[in-house]
């Protein structure tokens, strides 16, 4: 995705003081995630999948035409995870098939109800594996204001959810229970594993509460990035607040207010079926790692045993099989922040200088996808 300056986010401007009281009420300072924030992301629609692109010009084999075993991800074109994923398969010999949101308008595809198969374009395929990333509803290129684009953008969050949720085909984190891990649920969850999680606070009136003395962290409850329109990405990232001297503004919607932590530094730790991989992250605040990164410093570290043993039992539990976990280091111990389950790890790797994760990604896929393509299409008919 590259940065467009030109359709940058404006800052909320305070309302004139002159102005009528019922105008002054509209234009006062919005929400306080929303001030300042200038971060802005064009998601590119091109496709650089590998195996899309040479099986489209006709140079890979179509077989004898029974149903080809494959891997099936719902994803969106700029997801370079998948990209390399694709070729990394393709390597192997396993077929790979992707449905991108901001791509899905023109796709050909049927899909049988009674028996694990689609037809994607002209070929018969059979997924055995199935990976939900990235495929988000507000990418689909349909205006959900009209008629015409708030039926097709139905239809696709009830035909995607239902992929993604389909019992006769292996899911990697499965919707049915990634859809539920709101930020709340997994700090109750990780706290339940014995991880410490910061004290925490939901509320309009951020100004006032204070979860953990005067210096506090104010976060989205939802997702870090907002699309208001189909590839335009705009940040929401967590914001230092001392309550001491903030306004008792009130927001129009729900916020999550943290107590400051000192940390030494901050960990990521990618869990890829029963491995921890873990890096140190090192930067001056919270939104850093979006509109600074090239001054955010990365290195693998080795995780005590301990914690991975809590992140791989906490992983099991959510049914996750992918997924990043940010924690502080404080003072000793490791405190749990959030999961993420459409984790990018590229960057991660790039600053690190190493591959670890995609390997392990690229690994795992295919060693549980050639486990469950051996399984014969008649134990799945009638």
């Amino acid at each position: 995705m590259t940065e467009g300056a030109d359709d940058r986010a404006r800052p909320f401007e305070p309302a004139e003081p002159d102005l009528p009281p019922d105008l002054a009420h509209d234009l006062r300072p919005g929400p306080l995630l929303l001030q300042g924030q200038d971060y802005f992301f064009r998601s590119s629609d091109t496709s650089l999948d590998f195996q899309e692109r040479v099986h489209r010009a006709d140079l890979v084999d179509d077989g004898d035409g029974d149903p080809t075993p494959c891997v099936l991800v719902l994803a969106r074109a700029a997801d370079m995870e998948m990209n390399e994923l694709s070729l990394a398969l393709a390597e192997r010999g396993i077929r790979m098939v992707r449905i991108d949101a901001d791509r899905c308008l023109d796709v050909a595809l049927t899909v049988y109800t009674e028996t694990p198969l689609i037809e994607f374009e002209r070929w018969l395929l059979r997924p055995v594996l199935v990976w939900r990333r990235h495929f988000d509803i507000s990418a689909v290129p349909a205006d959900p204001t009209t008629v015409h684009g708030a039926y097709v953008r139905e239809q696709w969050r009830a035909v995607s959810g239902w992929l993604s949720g389909r019992s006769d085909w292996e899911q990697i984190n499965p919707v049915r229970s990634s859809a539920h891990l709101d930020r709340l649920t997994q700090l109750r969850d990780a706290a339940e594993f014995g991880l410490r999680v910061p004290r925490t606070s939901v509320t309009t009136l951020p100004g006032r509460t204070r979860p953990g003395g005067g210096r506090c962290i104010v976060k989205t409850a939802g997702h870090h990035l907002l699309e208001p329109e189909p590839g335009e990405l705009r940040g929401l990232f967590p914001r230092p607040q001392d309550v001491r001297r903030a306004a008792e503004a009130r927001e129009p919607a729900p916020v999550l207010v943290q107590q400051y932590l000192a940390a030494e530094h901050e960990i990521r730790a990618f869990v890829v079926g029963e491995r921890v991989i873990g890096y140190r992250v090192d930067k001056l605040d919270p939104a850093q790692l979006w509109v600074d990164p090239d001054s955010v410093a990365v290195q693998p570290v080795e995780l005590p045993e301990q914690l991975t043993t809590r992140l791989l039992a906490l992983c099991r539990f959510w049914r996750l099989q992918v997924a990043a976990i940010d924690l502080l280091a404080v003072g000793g111990e490791h405190v749990f922040l959030e999961v993420n389950v459409n984790c990018d790890w590229r960057w991660f790797e790039h600053r690190a200088q190493d591959s670890a994760v995609s390997e392990a990604v690229h690994s795992w896929v295919a060693e549980r996808f050639e486990q469950l393509a051996d399984v014969p299409l008649q134990r799945w008919a009638g």
